[in-house]
Order: structure tokens, then sequence, then C-alpha cells
């Protein structure tokens, strides 16, 4: 049988009331309106959850700066690294608890939630945990002229900036959600998250499990309910930083909210529309099963994921009949069904906007393959390829954020390298060649935070990521993060 059987646990956890998690308790607003979250697969409410009032708000960021002047300044940076750890063992041995909670959530593949949103945030959290003692600063010599013998001397502090309020989409909130809560944590901020209102309960499930995992009380809260709670926790007063994981719509409203509110500090991953590059002497095979793998893992939900398809026009036939032959084969069912690779989209908003881009392709392109909702319960749509009629092309300048990919070929490199750049959008690209010394000529030019070769959207925690023009400001992972989350003071003294 390879539909998943739920778990007791996961069962009772659904079961059982939610609201916000502030202080190292579950607190309810019973004033505030209580949100479904529904299960995409089926279209039907799976549990409710109580949205944080204007007072839960207050709460939640004053527990988070009593937590900030108090205990977890005072935690050797040692004990930081070894409590995020142990919350790396946790989220482990709770990991198929949280896949299962994740994939009836957000409709992800079991498989996605096992290996990426609990694996792979172990995985990042350990790495985070090992900036917990090099976060240093430097000395440094001044060039003061000495007037009566005396000497000078410089150093520098890496201190953090204080409470961090961390916006959580609904495409990873697992792994996203990690990602703020270890740079917050390790560079010895707190953090008060709050996660989409689509998928709420695994970082409720890990706020509680941070608790087990010694983390002190009001270092990590987490606020539920709407857009509105997430206005008015990033404009809250008490609020040192933002990092925001979201549209640009959002993201510049977040940022102007910031400015506003005495220059706050800003983190923005906005998404993107990612190009790839196919060159002449392309490996087809190796080209179309990495492209299918990064387009379409979790239906495209994924801000790193290859949407624009530029191919050499003497290849461009076979290769899109290759990723159409590819996309056939896939299996289209539940996401608890082990032996399937392709669920349904997250939220019934999404799959409207999904089924506008349709129409669109419809209307303005070939549709090669798919672009048709499936007639079953639940948010599901058709893996879909498009051929653009030219490059002015809709498809080939929103951001779908879903399971569509735009085709177009082009005659030369210099046109290829116009073709992607040609968007207000910056995050990721990638480039198809055994010609590497092409490649690395090439990557200078191209207008993204990330450029793969011979493959896409795979990320690494040692890496820097993140996006230049529309797509955002700041960089996660590497040592890159601690510049967001640390101010850096300097002290001069003269002996």
């Amino acid at each position: 049988m390879s539909q998943v059987t739920l778990l007791p646990v996961v069962k009772a956890f659904i079961a059982k009331g939610h609201g916000s998690f502030i202080d190292g308790q579950t607190q309810f607003s019973a004033a505030a309106a209580c949100l479904p979250v529904i299960d995409p697969s089926t279209g039907q409410t799976m549990a409710s959850v109580h949205s944080a009032s204007a007072e839960d708000v207050d709460a939640a960021v004053a527990s988070a700066r009593k937590a900030f002047h108090g205990v977890w300044a005072d935690t050797p940076p040692s004990q930081k690294g070894y409590l995020l750890s142990r919350l790396a063992d946790l989220l482990e041995a709770h990991g198929e608890e949280l896949a299962q909670l994740e994939s009836l959530c957000s409709g992800k593949s079991i498989h996605v939630s096992r290996a990426i949103e609990v694996g792979q945030s172990a995985a990042f959290l350990r790495y985070y945990a090992g900036w917990a003692s090099k976060i240093n600063g430097e000395t440094i010599s001044p060039s003061f002229p000495s007037m009566a013998g005396e000497r000078y001397s410089a150093f520098t502090l890496r201190e953090p900036v204080g409470v961090v309020a961390g916006i959580v989409p609904w495409n990873f909130a697992v792994m996203i959600g990690i990602w703020k809560i270890a740079s917050a944590l390790v560079t010895g901020c707190t953090v008060v998250l709050k996660p989409s209102e689509y998928t709420p309960l695994t970082l409720l499930r890990i706020a509680e499990l941070a608790i087990e995992a010694g983390i002190p009380a009001g270092v990590i809260n987490v606020l539920t309910g709407d857009g509105a709670v997430g206005q008015r926790l990033t404009a809250h007063a008490g609020i040192s930083k933002v990092s925001l994981t979201g549209s640009v719509a959002t993201g510049k409203a977040v940022g102007k909210s910031a400015m506003d509110a005495n220059l706050k500090r800003v983190t923005l991953e906005l998404g993107g529309k990612n190009p790839a590059g196919l060159l002449q002497d392309v490996d087809a095979d190796l080209a179309v099963a990495g492209l299918i793998l990064g387009a379409y893992t979790h239906q495209g939900q994924i801000c790193a994921s290859p949407e624009r398809i530029f191919v050499h026009r003497s290849r461009i036939d076979e290769v899109i009949d290759k990723m159409a032959k590819g996309l056939q084969q896939m299996k289209i069912g539940s996401p608890l069904d082990e032996s399937v690779n392709f669920g349904p989209l997250a939220n019934r908003a999404h799959y409207e906007k999904v089924l506008g881009f349709f129409n669109c392709a419809h209307a303005e392109s070939s549709v090669i393959c798919g672009g048709r909702a499936i007639e079953r319960p639940g948010y599901f749509v058709e893996p879909t390829i498009v051929l653009a009629g030219n490059r002015d092309d809709r498809l080939l300048h929103e951001e779908t954020f879903g399971p569509v990919t735009c085709f177009l070929p082009f005659d030369d490199d210099e046109e290829l390298v116009d073709l992607m750049n040609d968007s207000p959008f910056g995050l990721t690209a990638s480039i198809w060649t055994n010609n590497l010394s092409k490649a690395f000529r090439m990557v200078p030019r191209i207008e993204a935070g990330t450029v793969w070769i011979n493959m896409h959207t795979f990320l690494d925690p040692a890496v820097p990521f993140g996006g230049v023009k529309g797509s955002g400001i700041g960089r996660e992972f590497g040592g890159a993060f601690i510049d967001d989350y640390t101010e850096l003071k300097s002290v001069i003294l003269r002996y």
C-alpha cells in the first residue's frame, strides 16, 4: 500500500486547538477570528487556528525583547550552537510527524517533506550552529598621528540587532522558517515568526520542540493569522529587523514600512522569473532531467525554479519533445501517496491564479502539454509546457510560481544573455553546456544572485543565496547572513 498512514500523534495535533505560541506556550485570542487550515488535496478544512490579536502581537514582541535582553544575551555562544544542534536532533526524531503535517498543509509530496522540509532543515540548523562561536570583529591600527608619544588602537564588535520578525511563506514553511530561526538565534537575536495562514501547523509544532530542546521561552515566538498580523508585526516599534520571504508586492510594502519605522533593517527574498539557457552543445537528456526536477518539484512552487527556458534554435524541438514525454510520465495524486510525484497546488487562491495563467497561455502562446485543471477534489492542475510566440509574451515576464515552463528559441550567445537579463527579477539562473570556458565567461554577464551550471534550484547552507534587482535585498546562508543580523560597533582607544 503506497498511501501513508497518518501517525496517531499527527491526528492528535491536528485535532487540538491552535493559537499563537508566545513565551513558551500556546495562547488563544478569544476575540479574534478562527482561520481554517485546508487540505489542498481535498479542499476540505482539517483544522482551525486562532488569529493573533493586536494584544497578542504586543505580547509576542515583549516576550522576545525580554528574552533578548535577559536569558539569550547571557547564553554563551557554544551553548547557542549546542541548542540549535539539539533542535536539529529533535527535527529528525520527529521527522515523519513533521513531514506528514507539512504535506497535509501544503500539498507537497511526502518525499519532498521528508528530504527537504525535515532533512535539509536539520542540515541547515547544524551548519548555522557551527557559526555560533565564530562571529567575530577585527583589530585595526588607526593612523592618528602621535602628538606626545601616545598610541592608538581600535577593534570592532559584532552585536545582535535585537528582535527579528520572520515572515514565512506557505511553500516551504519548515525550511524557510528554520532559516530565519537559525540566522536570528546564532547571532544572538530572538525571533517572532509569522507563518502563512495556509501552513501554520508545522512551525507551531517546531516551536514546541524548541522548548523541549532547551531553548528558553520567549526566544522563539509564533504568531498565527493573515497578512494583517504580519503588517502589525513588521511595523511594531519593538522589532529591530524584518526578514521576509514572499512576493515582490509584499516585499515593497514591508520595506517601506520598515524604512518608515526608524530605518528598520530588512532582508527581502522576493522570488523571481528564473531563466535557464541551453546552449547548442547541451546534453539534452541531462538538461531535461535537471529542468523537470527543478521546475516541477512541489508543483513549481519554489522561488528559485526555472520558468523561462531558452534553447538554441537547432535543439529546441528535441528538448521540448523530451520535456513533454517526461511530464507525461508523472503520476499525479495525493501528496501522502508514496508512488506520486506531483500533487496539488497549495491553496485555492494560488490555484485560481495559475488557472488565470493557463487562460493567458491558451490565448497568447502555444500550449505544448498541460494547461488545464484536473477534475477531482482539491487544487490539482496539469504540469505545463508553453512555447512563447515572441520575447514579449506575458508568460516570459510574470512569475507563475507554478508548474509552468515557457520556452523560446535563440540564435546566438549574445541574444541568450540579453533574453536571460530581460526581466525585472534577478534571483537565479542556469547555463547548460559542455563548454565550461564559454559558461564561465557568461556568468559575470548574467543578472542573478545565483548562477548554476548544468543544474538548477539546489541550495547549500555554505553558499550565500539571495537576489538582485526586484528579487530582493540581502543574502542568506554562508557567512553573508551575519552582516544582516548584527550591528558593527567600533571601539577606539588611546594609551
